[in-house]
């Protein structure tokens, strides 16, 4: 018996079989309404997540924009293994680890704008979970199909509860068109467990196309028709702050309009990762750090 067998799962998934659907066991937002909370983050109890309008200035857009496009044309990173390339194209999907690895990003994570977000939802201190850069280029980008993060972070990473948010932040406009998030509101008070063991060293696969981890079509409609589907369009410099068990995916993008953004997952110093629930090990720590000091 596993360490992961020996405990009590309150979220099981990767079953054999089909199971029911779960209501989520613990709370959205865990900061007290007096430690700061901010008008743009009101919807987030209810809705799963607030976007907040022009978190980066214009010029801080176009530097960072620079910044990942240098990051995706350096040929000695793109032999490093937290590069991503696409399947079809070969063209570069998502860096991980950014913050390791762009001064400029690292700098960011660290920056009371970010930072005090994520330390208001999750009423603790936080560390950087996972970072990366996303690219969804023009004609060719492939999106993401529908998924809930925390079912992944909890199956293969061993995170116990859903106390993380993402924070994606726009390097380019979002139109409806050319591949941005689609959410369904409220769908983070549900877990929707999946069927099928996760295979050997799955993170190979899944970073350019998951196939396991994905909930059925079943319950994708369940969701749809209970909580609706709402979209993440806005102006480049805007970020979408989203809990880790909102069911999301994207369209690919046929436009000829590429978008890009930072992504940065912030979890509670007081929710660190253990042994996987539902995979046979640990992914890499660029994937899923765990070092668990406190951004400060």
């Amino acid at each position: 018996m596993t360490l992961a067998d020996s405990r009590i799962d309150r979220y099981p998934t990767r079953t054999p079989s089909p199971q029911a659907m779960l209501d989520r066991l613990d709370p959205t937002v865990w900061g007290e309404p007096e430690s700061g909370a901010l008008e743009s983050l009101a919807s987030f109890e209810s809705d799963g997540y607030a976007i907040i309008d022009e978190l980066l200035t214009t010029a801080e857009v176009a530097d960072f924009s620079a910044e990942i496009d240098r990051l995706a044309s350096d040929p000695e990173l793109r032999l490093d293994e937290r590069v991503i390339v696409e399947k079809k194209s070969n063209r570069v999907r998502s860096i991980f680890e950014v913050h390791r690895i762009s001064p400029m990003v690292a700098d960011l994570v660290h920056d009371p704008r970010v930072i005090e977000l994520a330390r208001h939802v999750l009423g603790s201190d936080v560390y950087i979970h996972q970072s990366r850069v996303n690219y969804m280029p023009g004609f060719e980008g492939t999106g993401f199909y529908w998924h809930s993060d925390f079912e992944t972070w909890h199956a293969e990473d061993g995170m116990p509860a859903p106390r993380a948010v993402s924070l994606s932040i726009a390097l380019t406009d979002n139109y409806p068109f050319n591949g941005s998030l689609m959410l369904m509101p409220g769908s983070h008070r549900t877990f929707v467990p999946c069927q099928g063991a996760t295979p050997t060293d799955y993170y190979r696969e899944s970073l350019q196309e998951q196939w396991i981890g994905v909930p059925s079509h079943e319950h994708i409609t369940e969701m749809a028709e209970k909580c609706g589907i709402a979209q993440f369009t806005g102006a480049r410099g805007s970020a979408l702050l989203f809990d880790s068990n909102i069911m999301h995916g994207s369209a690919s993008n046929i436009t000829p309009f590429p978008r890009s953004n930072i992504f940065l997952v912030f979890n509670s110093v007081e929710n660190e990762l253990v042994a996987p629930y539902s995979a046979p090990a640990s992914r890499p720590t660029y994937i899923a750090a765990r070092e668990f000091d406190p951004v400060r």
